[in-house]
C-alpha cells in the first residue's frame, strides 16, 4: 500500500495532549465532550431540544418573564437567530408569550408546563453529566477549579467583546 492511501485517523474530537498556553482548546475540547453526551432526548418526539434551545429554556426558567431583547443581551447571540429560536419554541409549544401589562408591544415570555417538566429533565442529565465529569476531584480541587474557571471568565470580560 502506498503512503498516500494510509489509514486515515479521526484526530479533531481526540484530546491532545496539554499545552501550557492553549487553555481555550482544552476548555473547547471539554465542551465538545460535553455537548456531545448531552442528550436530545427522543429525536422523533416534539420536545427534543438542542443545545442552543436548553440555553433559551434556562434562561425562561430563570427569568420567567424575560423578553427576546432580555435572552439576546444575555446571550449576546444574534437577535435574527434567537428569533427563529423562540419562534420555534413557541409552535412546539414550550414557550407562551403574554404582551407586557403596561407596554403591549413588549412580549413576556414564560415556560410552558411542559417546557418546566422537560427543563427539570435536562437538569438532571447536566447534573450527572457534571458528577461525571468532576468525580475523582475533591472537594477543594472542585472548588479551585470553579475558582479558576470563573477568574478566565472575569478575564474575558474585562476585555471586552
Amino acid at each position: 500500500m502506498s503512503s498516500i492511501m494510509s489509514k486515515q485517523v479521526d484526530t479533531v474530537n481526540q484530546l491532545t495532549p496539554i499545552v501550557e498556553d492553549d487553555v481555550l482548546e482544552v476548555i473547547h475540547a471539554v465542551m465538545h465532550q460535553v455537548r456531545a453526551r448531552h442528550p436530545r432526548t427522543n429525536e422523533d418526539d416534539n420536545q427534543a431540544v438542542g443545545h442552543m434551545e436548553r440555553k433559551a429554556l434556562g434562561f425562561f426558567a430563570r427569568h420567567p418573564g424575560a423578553t427576546q431583547s432580555d435572552l439576546a443581551n444575555h446571550s449576546g447571540r444574534d437577535k435574527g437567530q434567537l428569533a427563529r429560536l423562540v419562534a420555534g419554541l413557541k409552535e412546539r409549544g414550550l414557550l407562551m408569550a403574554t404582551p407586557d401589562e403596561k407596554d403591549r408591544r413588549v412580549v413576556r415570555l414564560y415556560l410552558t408546563e411542559s417546557a418546566h417538566a422537560l427543563h427539570a429533565e435536562v437538569q438532571a442529565q447536566r447534573r450527572k453529566l457534571s458528577a461525571m465529569a468532576v468525580a475523582g476531584l475533591t472537594p477543594d480541587q472542585k472548588l479551585q477549579l470553579l475558582e479558576l474557571l470563573a477568574h478566565i471568565q472575569r478575564n474575558l470580560q474585562a476585555s471586552g467583546p
